[in-house]
C-alpha cells in the first residue's frame, strides 16, 4: 500500500503559548537544533529522532506527553530543517513549544496512516538513525521495521547537548535554587515534634510552590531511624524530640529546571557525638564544593568528599556517589562518581551531596547544586550547611 504522507500542518491550528507554559526565546531553540544536527553528523549518524521527554522539551520546548500515538522531531544531520510527526488530535499540545516559531514543517496524522512510515519517508535511505534514550519500545520496535534496520541508541550526542548548560539555563538553576532555598528557610514552620513525616511533607510540597515552583517533584522527610534510608520518602511515623532528621525537597520551575537540597535538622539540641559527625560531613561537603573547577575529573570531586570522611572513620558510612547532574530531567549527566573521568568544563551543573547513614539510627547528608565556572564553581544554594536545630 504506497505511503499517503501528510501535509506539513502550520501552527496557526495550534492554540498560543501560554503563560502558564513559559519557554526560552526562540533563538535558543534554533541554536540548540543546529547543534544537535553537528553532533549527529559528528558521531557519523544520519539523523536524530525525538519523542516527547526532556530531550523534546529541551530542543524545541515541548512538554508533550507520550502517549501510545507517535509524536516524534525528525532532526537530520545534513542540516535540512527538522520535521515534527504529530497525531492530529495532539497538535494543541505543541501550542506552548518553539515549534511554530521555528517554522518546523507539522507532519499529523490521523488514526489509520502508518506514522513510523511517515518518519521513514523524512530520513535519508539508507540511514544510521539514532533515538532518545527516553523513545519506548512501543515505537522503537515499529520504527525499527520502518526503518530496516535497528535504530542506536542518542546517549552520545544528547548527553553532549544536555549536560553543558547556557546561560538561559544558569539563570533558571539560580531561581529554582533560591526558591528551594525559601523553603528550607520556613522549615520551623512545619517540622517539630508530635507531628508526622506525612503531614510535614504536606506543608512543604505546598511551600514548594508558594515560594515559585510549578510543583514538587519529590519530598523526602526522615526523621530519626529514617534518616539512615538515603532513599526514605516520608512515613506515618511521629517526630519526636531527639530526632535528627533529613529533608531532601526539590521541584521544576518555568521553564522545567530543577532544584535540590538536603539540608539536616535536629529536634533539639542533638548529643555531643551526633553533632561531631555532622560536623565532618559539612567539611566534607566543602572540600567538595572547593574541589569544582574546569579541568578536575568527575571522580576526583567525588574523591574529595570521601577522604575526609575516610579519614574520620565514616566512609563505611557514605554508600552512595557524591553527586549527580541536574536541568530538566532531577538526575542527568555527569554524574560525580568514582569512575567517572568526564572533566569538568564551565556551565556543567550538578549537586555535591554526601551523606552519613547508621542504619537504626540516624542519617544526615547535605546537598548544594552547584554550577561550573571558570575558575571554580557557582553554589546555587547558600543556606546554612551545618545541622539546623529547631
Amino acid at each position: 500500500m504506497p505511503l499517503i504522507l501528510p501535509n506539513p500542518t502550520s501552527l496557526d491550528r495550534m492554540s498560543a503559548p501560554s503563560e502558564s507554559a513559559p519557554r526560552f526565546p526562540t533563538a535558543v531553540y534554533a541554536g540548540r537544533l543546529r547543534r544537535a544536527a553537528e553532533l549527529t553528523a559528528a558521531s557519523g549518524l544520519d539523523a536524530l529522532l525525538i519523542t516527547p521527554g526532556p530531550d523534546l522539551k529541551y530542543l524545541v520546548g515541548s512538554g508533550a506527553a507520550s502517549f501510545e500515538r507517535l509524536t516524534c522531531l525528525v532532526i537530520p544531520a545534513d542540516g535540512s530543517a527538522a520535521s515534527v510527526v504529530v497525531p492530529t488530535l495532539e497538535l494543541a499540545g505543541l501550542g506552548e513549544s518553539a515549534i511554530g516559531d521555528l517554522e518546523l514543517a507539522v507532519h499529523d496524522w490521523v488514526d489509520g496512516v502508518d506514522p513510523y512510515a511517515v518518519v521513514g519517508s523524512l530520513l535519508p535511505t539508507p540511514g544510521r538513525t539514532a533515538v532518545a534514550e527516553a523513545m519506548p519500545a512501543l515505537h522503537v520496535i515499529p520504527l525499527t521495521a520502518a526503518l530496516g534496520a535497528p535504530p542506536v541508541l542518542a546517549t552520545s550526542v544528547l548527553r553532549e547537548l544536555r549536560m553543558v548548560k547556557d546561560r538561559a539555563e544558569i539563570e533558571a538553576l539560580r531561581r529554582a535554587g533560591a526558591a528551594i532555598d525559601r523553603v528550607h528557610a520556613r522549615m520551623g514552620e512545619w517540622l517539630r515534634p508530635g507531628r508526622t513525616e506525612a503531614e510535614v511533607a504536606a506543608d512543604i510540597a505546598a511551600a514548594i510552590v508558594e515560594e515559585g515552583h510549578t510543583g514538587a517533584e519529590f519530598v523526602i522527610v526522615g526523621s530519626g531511624p529514617h534518616g539512615a534510608d538515603p532513599h526514605h520518602e516520608v512515613s506515618d511515623r511521629v517526630v519526636q524530640a531527639g530526632d535528627v532528621v533529613v529533608v531532601d525537597i526539590g521541584g521544576p520551575v518555568a521553564p522545567g529546571y530543577n532544584s535540590d537540597s538536603t539540608r539536616t535538622y535536629s529536634i533539639g539540641e542533638p548529643a555531643p557525638d551526633v553533632a561531631a559527625k555532622v560536623a565532618v560531613l559539612e567539611r566534607a561537603q566543602r572540600a567538595a564544593v572547593e574541589a569544582v573547577r574546569p579541568g578536575v575529573t568527575a571522580e576526583a570531586v567525588d574523591a574529595a568528599a570521601r577522604d575526609v570522611l575516610g579519614a574520620e572513620g565514616l566512609a563505611q558510612v557514605f554508600v552512595h556517589r557524591t553527586g549527580h547532574g541536574i536541568g530538566l530531567s532531577v538526575h542527568e549527566e555527569p554524574y560525580i562518581v568514582a569512575g567517572n573521568r568526564t572533566e569538568l568544563v564551565e556551565g556543567m551543573a550538578f549537586s555535591i551531596e554526601p551523606g552519613i547513614y547508621f542504619r537504626g539510627d540516624w542519617g544526615a547528608r547535605i546537598e548544594d547544586i552547584v554550577v561550573v565556572t571558570a575558575d571554580g564553581c557557582e553554589p546555587m544554594n547558600t543556606r546554612p550547611h551545618g545541622l539546623t536545630v529547631l
